[in-house]
């Protein structure tokens, strides 16, 4: 650790905590996955009605901490204009949570918001024609698409109604000519759909360096995507990311038990 940090887990209602290692968690297994870029991007998570009452607030990461540095304890609790609720030594970045608190304004259901700047998130989100159906892992996120125009680095605020306008009720977001989004109704939903998205990229870079032109490649019959949802909810036994966040769970338990500090 960069920090040292007193545990919270005595100080803070048990459902913040709870949302605090769920977080600190997704922030470790995105370094884990390789899709942290140092520390410039973020994960924010919308504190329950249990702790907020009706204010808006949330967690996000401390700027200048690495993902694979981040505790439960280091999160630093904000509101809407990312100002910080409690004292803490780590700062934040306001300009960071622009496009979070865009999304988290409009979308009532927006539990965790996930942003990346990966290599083929970012190939994918140049490329004119955008994500392809031409992968099992592309119909799940064409099923529920939405893209931003580039509008330069993303810190002011009146590109946030042109973004909450684009995104409306899609849960994946391709941030034109920067990365990718995805919405979840929590932590775990959020990275199960970055973990799809992410992969929709990479298979699309993989399979578009053999072809001279999209027009190679083998296309998904369209009314497969009509029956993507039903699947979806069969694959994960109606749980959505809560099935397999129990496993990843254990994973870094394994490989990095700190986070839960």
């Amino acid at each position: 650790m960069a920090f040292e940090i007193p545990s919270l887990k005595d100080s803070v209602h048990p459902d913040e905590w709870q949302l605090r290692l769920d977080l600190a968690a997704c922030y470790r297994l995105v370094a884990l996955y390789g899709w942290s870029d140092l520390v410039f991007t973020h994960i924010s998570a919308k504190l329950p009605h249990s702790v907020a009452g009706d204010e808006h607030q949330f967690l996000i990461n401390p700027y200048g901490l690495m993902f694979d540095e981040i505790t439960a304890s280091s999160l630093v609790k904000v509101d809407m204009q990312c100002n910080k609720l409690h004292d803490t030594p780590y700062p934040v970045n306001p300009a960071g949570f622009v496009i979070h608190s865009a999304v988290h304004e409009a979308r009532p259901d927006a539990g965790c918001v996930l942003h990346t700047h990966t290599r083929a998130g970012v190939a994918v989100s140049a490329q004119a024609h955008g994500v392809l159906p031409m992968s099992q892992q592309s119909t799940f996120v064409l099923a529920s698409l939405a893209y931003h125009g580039y509008e330069g680095v993303a810190i002011h605020d009146e590109e946030k109604l042109r973004l909450q306008a684009d995104l409306g009720q899609a849960n994946f977001l391709m941030l034109r000519n920067h990365g990718l989004l995805t919405v979840g109704k929590t932590i775990a939903d959020a990275f199960l759909s970055m973990y799809t998205f992410e992969n929709t990229c990479r298979i699309q870079v993989d399979a578009l360096a053999g072809q001279s032109s999209p027009k190679d490649l083998t296309a998904v019959d369209p009314q497969i995507l009509n029956g993507v949802a039903h699947a979806m909810r069969v694959q994960t036994g109606g749980l959505g990311g809560a099935f397999v966040w129990p496993s990843l769970l254990r994973k870094l338990q394994r490989e990095s038990p700190d986070y839960a500090l």
